[in-house]
């Protein structure tokens, strides 16, 4: 799986970063209340179950999460959200992929649109620049003294991991999209904890950005992330370690 060594990394800052911005639980419930919408039991929704894993492995209280669950149920008032996909290109043509829940769709596409032109960007057609994405599991494990690498990577096998990387600080397994509930369910059966545990979309080749070019980019990523409607944003550029 080359080329996302640097996931542990970025997912280790990112969800300092979120936390620090004080929106990764609004984020975060959005997809929880969007997976429970039609069956709030996790036991049966393994949508929903995987949203639960993503918001535990960023701290999520328990009650928060149940408040999630109960306004998608009914049982208390909420929003009702769409999933939306927007595609583009940032500057020098590097592709942007944003995952949106929204209850505004035409607020939502504005923010974006306005988000794009104004750093550099614009936004595409459907499908744009997907193509040249791949759908798959990611978890993210901590690292800690007394964790193993063989261990966690068999594991990682047994569970029917596709890719295992060891990394300084976290262990990286990628699944198909098909078996990541399962690999997931597992590897918590063995007690490990997660910095991320979602369904990303990963770029097949990156490419690198270089002064203007880059500063430009970074603020596009930074705006596109700070709108409250997006959940996730993916791209093929490979950002410098120290700026991710």
């Amino acid at each position: 799986m080359s080329g996302h060594s640097h996931a542990a990394n970025i997912a280790v800052k990112k969800a300092k970063t979120d936390a620090a911005k004080g929106k990764i639980f609004t984020k975060v419930g959005r997809e929880i209340a969007v997976a429970a919408k039609n069956n709030p039991d996790p036991t049966t929704n393994s949508k929903l179950a995987d949203a639960i894993a993503k918001a535990k492995a960023v701290n999520m209280p328990n009650d928060n999460i149940k408040r999630c669950i109960a306004k998608a149920a009914g049982e208390l008032s909420g929003d009702n959200y769409e999933e939306l996909t927007y595609e583009g290109y940032g500057p020098n043509g590097s592709a942007v992929i944003i995952k949106a829940l929204t209850d505004n769709k035409n607020r939502t596409v504005d923010y974006v649109r306005t988000a794009m032109r104004k750093h550099g960007g614009s936004l595409g057609n459907a499908g744009c620049v997907s193509f040249t994405f791949e759908t798959k599991g990611v978890i993210i494990i901590e690292r800690t003294p007394d964790l193993e690498e063989d261990v966690v990577m068999e594991y990682a096998l047994e569970a029917g991991a596709d890719d295992f990387i060891a990394e300084d600080d976290a262990f990286e397994v990628y699944t198909s999209v098909a078996s990541f509930s399962d690999v997931r369910k597992y590897l918590e059966s063995k007690g490990l904890n997660f910095f991320e545990a979602q369904i990303e979309m990963l770029p097949q080749n990156e490419i690198t950005l270089e002064g203007d070019d880059l500063a430009k980019f970074k603020r596009l990523i930074d705006a596109l992330e700070d709108l409250d409607d997006v959940q996730n944003v993916y791209h093929n550029v490979n950002l410098p370690e120290d700026e991710e």
